[in-house]
């Protein structure tokens, strides 16, 4: 599988022959001011919670693409409003068929408010499984023992995690959720975007080096196969 990172927590997946794009944050964040948001596909936009750092280009990438978004169900509904038209709103637990094969929310610990201060509902994250293999996208959360359930039920290839502590998990806790999901790879992601976040790379490389574990920090706009 192609995976693109365009920071922040933002990046697409190529699996099952569609282009996933996940928390689309590009036209406000500086570091990335190298993409044009108005060039990335997108068949389906996944949304883990409603914080502005992780749907800034939503409506204008869905609305330009057709693409499905499928969100938490607040969420999701509040998309509509915007006026977005291929919307699935779903809840933690809860799975469904799409064209790239499957894909099921699971619990995260965080929080969640739309940037216009309406009601987020609760952050997820998502189980995706294709014919091209099966990953885990955590979405904003800490560690949590509920991710021992989301190795136990799935084979994954691979898993995306936050690492930029402070607002969620750090390295640390990163590599124990690798261990959680049974996964040897790991891509790294919510680093570095604010002062808060400011990830010492070398450091979270080593770290995960002496669990054993393959951290994988992709520059921004980078396409690495997963």
């Amino acid at each position: 599988m192609k995976f693109t990172y365009y920071g922040h927590a933002c990046f697409s997946v190529e699996a099952g022959g569609k282009t996933l794009l996940f928390d689309p944050f590009i036209t406000p964040n500086p570091l990335a001011k190298e993409i044009d948001a108005g060039k990335i596909a997108a068949d389906f936009i996944l949304v883990s919670h409603g914080h502005g750092d992780h749907l800034a280009d939503v409506v204008a990438v869905a609305q330009r693409t057709g693409a499905t978004v499928i969100a938490p169900y607040e969420v999701g509904t509040w998309f509509e409003a915007k006026g977005v038209k291929n919307v699935q709103a779903m809840n933690h637990g809860g799975a469904a068929k799409m064209d790239f094969g499957r894909v099921k929310l699971t619990s995260a610990i965080h929080s969640s408010s739309m940037p216009d201060g309406s009601y987020g509902g609760n952050p997820c994250g998502f189980v995706v499984e294709s014919s091209d293999g099966n990953f885990y996208y955590s979405g904003d959360t800490a560690l949590t023992s509920d991710m021992k359930l989301v190795g136990e039920l799935t084979k994954l290839r691979f898993a995306v995690f936050p690492i930029g502590d402070f607002f969620t998990m750090g390295i640390e806790d990163a590599v124990r959720a690798a261990d959680f999901v049974g996964v040897s790879k790991f891509v790294g992601v919510h680093y570095d975007t604010f002062p808060p976040i400011k990830l010492d790379h070398k450091a979270a490389l080593e770290a995960a080096r002496a669990a054993g574990k393959e951290l994988l920090l992709p520059a921004i706009g980078e396409t690495i196969v997963v």
